[in-house]
């Protein structure tokens, strides 16, 4: 798909280290053209590369990024655009994200304010493509033009994805996930390093009903008429804090519906190439799911950037004994699971004509 102009968009929050991931995402990109960078107040008029330090590793901040001035995050101070990427707090992000949307942007958001709400998408593209319907709903219910779509949790993301083969090859009753998260999901900077160092931390607030209520949204069914019909299963979550900088760990172990042998498994997994793939849309990975064979992978360090970040690693199939199944999974968290997935839902929404 070629487009006659690079569309113009936004970044709402984009001092924060999901900001500048979006920043990041968006360098080059074939589709979108970043014209405004927005934050507090107290950045207003600030040059970006005078407002905040950049703090990804193995990149420089963009020169024409840096020379952008900072403005607040107020529909006025960013005229033109058509999409803005929400890299905003839970507690800004409500008000300025019907804001936006109520004067005809598409808001493409990693906040958890409107991830359960009944017309509002809470999207994969590799999972739940047909989501995006509710968009229409949303736009007719809420009488604008613009229009919110959310993308999930950093630990439910790369779950859902490696659940989803699972659930339309063999079916899913039960999950048990355990995760090892990483400290930049708590934002920068994240946690004390007298809190987090020789230490790992078994609660994050709101991770784990998050993890349990999101999945079941996503694995279920958009029905016209009906709205959002959560999937019939059960997800019980385990959600740990530990040390790594980067990319979220987990362990999980799943009954299914019809028992399959571990090739089938690794079949379905292997062969699974869902609608983003098929479209080629920029910021697809060829390979959503990644399955590793060496007995001790994935590992953190050495796997998160699997395709350029938005690659899901899989590894040490094996039976359970009290389950079916038991499997490690692992995704970046600030890139697949918040600012590149929510430039891949605008990629899918854009192809789609919704934008």
């Amino acid at each position: 798909m070629q487009l006659q102009a690079r569309i113009p968009v936004a970044v709402l929050g984009a001092t924060g280290m999901v900001g500048q991931r979006f920043i990041e995402g968006l360098q080059n990109h074939p589709w979108f053209e970043l014209v405004a960078v927005a934050a507090s107040e107290r950045h207003n008029g600030c040059p970006y590369g005078e407002a905040t330090p950049w703090r990804l590793p193995n990149s420089e901040m963009p020169a024409s990024v840096a020379r952008l001035p900072v403005v607040t995050c107020k529909t006025e101070a960013t005229p033109g655009i058509r999409i803005a990427f929400s890299a905003l707090p839970a507690e800004a992000a409500g008000e300025v994200e019907v804001a936006f949307a109520r004067a005809g942007v598409a808001v493409f958001s990693n906040a958890k304010s409107y991830r359960m709400v009944p017309d509002v998408p809470l999207l994969i593209p590799e999972v739940n493509a047909d989501h995006i319907a509710a968009i229409m709903q949303q736009r007719k219910q809420r009488n604008w033009q613009g229009c919110i779509v959310t993308n999930a949790n950093c630990s439910a993301t790369p779950l859902v994805m490696a659940l989803k083969p699972l659930q339309l090859s063999f079916g899913l009753r039960k999950v048990i996930v355990t995760t090892l998260q990483a400290i930049s999901g708590a934002g920068y900077p994240g946690l004390p390093s007298y809190d987090i160092l020789d230490n790992a931390i078994p609660y994050i607030g709101g991770e784990e009903e998050k993890v349990e209520s999101e999945t079941l949204k996503m694995l279920g069914t958009w029905q016209e008429g009906h709205g959002f019909v959560n999937a019939p299963l059960v997800v019980s979550a385990h959600c740990n804090r530990v040390g790594t900088r980067e990319g979220h760990l987990e362990c999980a172990s799943v009954e299914l519906e019809h028992d399959a042998s571990p090739e089938e498994i690794l079949a379905s997994w292997q062969n699974y190439t869902p609608e983003p793939q098929a479209l080629k849309l920029p910021s697809a990975p060829a390979h959503p799911l990644l399955y590793r064979h060496e007995p001790d992978r994935p590992q953190t360090l050495r796997d998160r950037d699997a395709g350029n970040g938005m690659t899901v690693t899989l590894g040490r199939l094996r039976r359970c004994p009290i389950l079916h199944y038991k499997f490690v999974l692992l995704g970046h968290n600030t890139i697949r699971g918040a600012a590149g997935g929510s430039i891949l839902n605008a990629e899918l929404c854009v192809h789609k004509g919704l934008i």
